[in-house]
C-alpha cells in the first residue's frame, strides 16, 4: 500500500472525532538530530539582531497575485458560518491530499522547482550553490521564521569540552560512554584552556589521553558515571521506527552503528572494520566485526551480530515508516518502490548480506554524503532472531509483537543496557558486559534525570548537588550563580550546533484542540475568525509580516538573558557554514550569471539570491563571527518597518478574498505555549507583544495555555500529520542534520508526505 493511501485511510478514520474552532488540533515536536523539540530546560540557546530600516522592493517573489482559485469568503457573512461544533462540515476528509497539495504548490511551489534543479545535477558546487538559492526561496516565503539553535549560553558543567563529536550530523553526539566527567565542577580558566587543546589537537588522535592529564595535574578526579539532564522520555524504544530526536538520542547508546564519529570529528569504524566504494560509486561493500553479541536488557546473550542483521534493520525502518524512510529513498536501489508499497519483496532493495560478515549496499546514483549517514539510527542493526522472537513480522509495520514497547523488549549491542526506567523520573544505564569494545569504555553507569522545567532554579540545584553533571543557566539562575560566587568561578558559554528551531506557520490548519485529548489547548476563535486566519496565512504578504514583526532578540532573553540573548539566533534554516564550495562555479542568479568561488559558504550564495528577489531579511552577515561570516549571532528578520510594508500590501490583496484587516476586526493568531515553565510564559508573552505592536494591533496573538510539557508537544511536536497541528504558529520543534549535506535540512520540505516538517505547515 502507498504511503499516500495510508494517510488517507488514518484520515477517514479519525476525521469525525474531532471538533472545530472553539475545540481542535495538532503539532509536531521532538525527534532525532532531525525533528527536535524546543528546550524545556536550560540546555536551550538564544540570539538577538540589528534592526533594518529599508523597506522592501516589489517583487514577484514577494507578492501573491490575487487569482480565482484563492480562498475566498467574498460574500458570506459571520453569522452564516457554520456552528462551533461542525468540524467535520468544514474540511473533506477525501479531498485532504489534493488540498495539501494545492497549498503547498502556492506556498512553496517555487522554492520545489530549483530544489529539484539542484538535486538533478552531479557537481558538487552546482549542488550546493543551487541548493542555496532554493533555501532562499524557501526563506523568503515566509512559511517560517528560523529562531534559535543550541548552546550559545551560560552553563556550568563536570564534563570536560571535546567529550563528544561536535560533528554536526547524526546521532553520535548523543553517544555518552566515553565522555570525560570529574567529581568537581570544572573552573572557567580550565574549561576554554581544555576547548583550545581540543582545536589545537583535532584530527591528532590524541586530545583524550591530553585532557586526562591535564585534569589530573589541575587536581580534579576522573569519575566513571555520568549524570544527565533529560527533558523528555521515549515514546519507542525502538529507534528505526522513530523520527523523535528524544527517542534516538537515548537509544543511541544502545547499539553501535557501522562506523561512528571519534571526539576530534573523525569517523571511525565500529561494527565494520573496513570497508571499499566501487569505481563508479554505487557499492558501498562493509566487513562486519567478528564476535559481537546481541543480549536483552540483563546482559544474556541472544545471538551474533552479523551482516544480515542491518538488512534486518534496513527492512524493518522502511516498514515501520517511522517518519526517516525518505532518507533512503532516492540513494538505495529499490528503496523507494518498496516504501511506497509497489514491491513487497526486500530482496529487490540494493541491501544484501554476501555472507555472515559482508554487507553490502547499492546505491541508484552517486551518493558523496552517503558515509555521512551511517551514524544515524536509520543504519541501525536489528537482531532478527530476536525481533521474530518477539512476535515482530517483516513487512507488517510496527503493529505486531512486544519489539520496542519498552526496554525489556529489544536487543542490545552498544556500550549500555537500561536496568531501570521511571516515566518521567529517571533512566538508569548500566555497562554492557558483553560490549565488544569495554576495554576502551569511560562511563560504565549512567543516569538521565528527567527535568520537566517548571521549576526554573532546579537545574541549576541540581548540578550543584551532583544529582546532575551539567546545566545550563537562565536568566534566574544566572543571579543565583552571581550571587553565590559560582558564576566568576564555573560559567561558560556553551557551543551551539546545527538544529534549527523555528517558528513554523499553519497555513492549513485544520486542528483546534490536540489530536490526543480534546480538552486540551482549546482555541477560543470563532470558526469565521478561524477561516480568516487561515485565508491570511496562505498570503505570502501576510506571512513576511508576521515573520519581520517578532523581536527575536527580546524573546530570545527570555531564557539566554540579556546579554547572550543574540548568541543561538538563527537566520537560516540550513545553517550558513553547513558547507563550502570545493571549487568555482557559476549558476544563474535572475538572469544574471554568479561566479563564486572555491571555499564560499553555503549562506553566502543563499543571501545573494535574497539580495536579488528584493527580500529585506539578512540571513547571511559577512562580518558575523569575527568576521568569518555566519548565520548565526544577530536579528536578521526583525523590522517593523519592513512588517508594515508587507501588511500593507497584503491587506489590500485579502480584502479582494473578502478578508478585512484592521484594528476592528484583527486577524488572530493562536500560539500554544508551556505555561507550567516560567521562562516559556515569558517567551510567549514577548513574542504577544513584539508582534502586536509591530503591526499596529491588526493582528493580534491568543495565547493558548499548555499546562503540561507533553500538551504543548501534542499541540505542535507529536503530531505526525499536518491535519493535527493545533496552532497557527508554533515554537516547540526544529530539525537537525542527519548527515553531512544540505539536502538533510530541504528535504524536510518536500510535498506529498516526502517532506517530514511540512506537516507543520499544515499539510501532508
Amino acid at each position: 500500500m502507498k504511503k499516500y493511501n495510508r494517510v488517507i485511510a488514518l484520515l477517514a478514520a479519525t476525521s469525525m472525532t474531532a471538533t472545530l474552532m472553539a475545540g481542535c488540533g495538532k503539532t509536531e515536536a521532538p525527534a532525532q538530530t532531525t525533528d527536535t523539540p524546543a528546550q524545556t530546560t536550560e540546555t536551550a540557546t538564544e540570539t538577538a539582531a540589528a534592526e533594518t530600516t529599508e523597506a522592501p522592493a516589489e517583487t514577484a517573489e514577494a507578492t501573491e497575485e490575487v487569482d480565482a482559485n484563492l480562498p475566498s469568503l467574498v460574500g458570506v457573512e459571520p453569522d452564516t458560518r457554520l456552528a462551533a461544533d461542525a468540524y467535520s462540515e468544514l474540511w473533506d476528509v477525501d479531498s485532504y491530499q489534493t488540498e495539501s497539495s494545492e497549498v503547498y504548490e502556492r506556498i512553496l511551489g517555487q522554492y520545489n522547482e530549483y530544489y529539484q534543479k539542484a538535486l538533478a545535477t552531479e557537481n558538487i558546487s552546482e549542488r550546493y550553490a543551487l541548493m542555496a538559492v532554493a533555501e532562499a526561496k524557501m526563506l523568503e516565503s515566509g512559511v517560517f521564521i528560523p529562531l534559535t539553535t543550541r548552546g550559545g549560553n551560560y552553563g556550568i558543567r563536570r564534563t570536560l569540552p571535546g567529550s563528544v563529536t561536535n560533528t554536526l550530523w547524526g546521532n553520535d553526539n548523543y553517544r555518552f560512554h566515553n565522555v570525560l566527567v570529574t567529581t568537581e565542577l570544572l573552573s572557567q580558566e580550565d574549561y576554554y584552556a581544555l576547548k583550545n587543546m581540543r582545536n589545537e589537537l583535532k584530527g591528532t588522535g590524541t586530545y583524550q589521553a591530553k585532557a586526562k592529564e591535564y585534569v589530573k595535574e589541575k587536581g580534579y578526579e576522573l569519575k566513571d558515571s555520568y549524570n544527565f539532564p533529560n527533558t523528555s522520555d521515549p515514546k519507542t524504544w525502538d529507534v528505526l521506527a522513530t523520527s523523535r530526536a528524544a527517542d534516538s538520542e537515548i537509544l543511541v547508546n544502545l547499539y553501535d552503528g557501522l562506523a561512528e564519529y571519534d571526539v576530534e570529528d573523525v569517523q571511525q569504524p565500529a561494527l565494520a572494520e573496513s570497508w571499499e566504494v566501487s569505481e563508479d560509486g554505487l557499492k558501498y561493500t562493509f566487513h562486519i566485526r567478528q564476535g559481537v553479541k546481541w543480549v536483552d536488557s540483563q546482559g544474556r546473550e541472544v545471538a551474533d551480530l552479523t551482516a544480515d542483521d542491518f538488512v534486518a534493520g534496513m527492512q524493518h525502518m522502511m516498514d515501520a515508516m517511522g517518519g526517516l524512510e525518505y532518507l533512503v529513498q532516492g540513494v538505495i536501489v529499490g528503496a523507494d518502490a518498496y516504501i511506497n508499497g509497489e514491491t513487497t519483496d526486500f530482496g529487490d532493495v540494493g541491501v544484501k548480506a554476501v555472507d555472515d560478515y559482508t554487507l553490502e549496499y547499492t546505491l541508484e546514483q552517486k551518493t558523496p554524503y552517503f558515509l555521512t549517514m551511517l551514524s544515524y539510527g536509520v543504519f541501525a542493526p536489528l537482531s532478527r532472531t530476536y525481533y521474530e522472537g518477539q512476535g515482530g513480522q517483516f513487512g507488517q509495520g510496527t503493529g505486531a509483537g512486544n519489539y520496542g514497547t519498552d526496554p525489556d523488549h529489544i536487543a542490545y549491542c552498544g556500550p549500555f543496557l537500561i536496568t531501570s526506567f521511571t516515566e518521567k523520573n529517571s533512566i538508569i544505564f548500566k555497562a554492557n558486559p558483553s560490549y565488544w569494545n569495554k576495554d576502551n569504555q569511560e562511563i560504565k553507569e549512567m543516569t538521565w534525570v528527567f527535568e520537566d522545567g517548571t521549576d526554573v532554579t532546579k537545574t541549576y540545584n541540581d548540578c550543584l548537588a551532583g544529582t546532575i553533571d551539567s546545566a545550563a543557566l537562565n536568566t534566574s539562575t544566572i543571579e543565583t550563580a552571581k550571587a553565590d560566587g559560582n558564576f566568576d568561578k564555573h560559567a561558560v558559554i556553551a557551543d551551539t550546533e546545527a538544529t534549527t528551531f523555528c517558528g513554523f506557520i499553519n497555513t492549513n490548519r485544520k486542528a483546534f484542540v490536540n489530536f490526543n485529548d480534546s480538552t486540551t489547548a482549546k482555541s477560543e476563535k470563532t470558526v469565521w475568525d478561524g477561516q480568516r486566519t487561515a485565508i491570511a496565512l496562505q498570503n505570502q504578504d501576510f506571512r513576511l509580516a508576521v515573520v519581520t514583526s517578532l523581536d527575536r532578540a527580546s524573546y530570545n532573553a527570555q531564557s539566554m538573558g540579556e546579554e547572550l540573548k543574540l548568541n543561538n539566533l538563527r537566520n537560516s534554516y540550513t545553517p550558513g557554514t553547513f558547507v563550502t564550495l570545493p571549487e568555482d562555479v557559476t549558476i544563474d542568479i535572475n538572469g544574471t550569471a554568479t561566479t563564486f568561488k572555491a571555499g564560499t559558504f553555503y549562506g553566502e550564495i543563499c543571501q545573494a539570491q535574497v539580495d536579488a528577489d528584493g527580500v529585506k531579511i539578512t540571513v547571511w552577515d559577512s562580518k558575523a563571527d569575527n568576521g568569518v561570516g555566519s548565520s548565526d549571532g544577530y536579528d536578521g528578520w526583525y523590522n517593523p518597518t519592513v512588517a508594515k510594508e508587507y501588511l500593507a500590501k497584503a491587506t489590500e490583496q485579502l480584502a479582494k478574498q473578502g478578508v478585512e484587516i484592521s484594528k476592528d476586526q484583527p486577524i488572530q493568531i493562536d500560539l500554544p505555549y508551556f505555561s507550567g515553565s516560567e521562562t516559556y510564559t515569558n517567551r510567549a508573552n514577548a513574542f504577544k507583544q513584539s508582534l502586536e505592536a509591530s503591526l499596529d494591533g491588526n493582528v493580534v496573538v491568543n495565547l493558548i495555555k499548555c499546562e503540561a510539557a507533553d500538551d504543548w508537544y501534542y499541540a505542535g511536536y507529536y503530531p505526525d500529520y499536518g491535519y493535527e497541528m493545533n496552532a497557527d504558529i508554533m515554537d516547540v520543534s526544529g530539525w537537525g542534520p542527519d548527515y553531512g549535506d544540505p539536502q538533510t535540512y530541504l528535504d524536510t520540505m518536500l510535498p506529498d508526505y516526502a517532506g517530514y516538517m511540512v506537516k507543520s505547515l499544515g499539510v501532508f
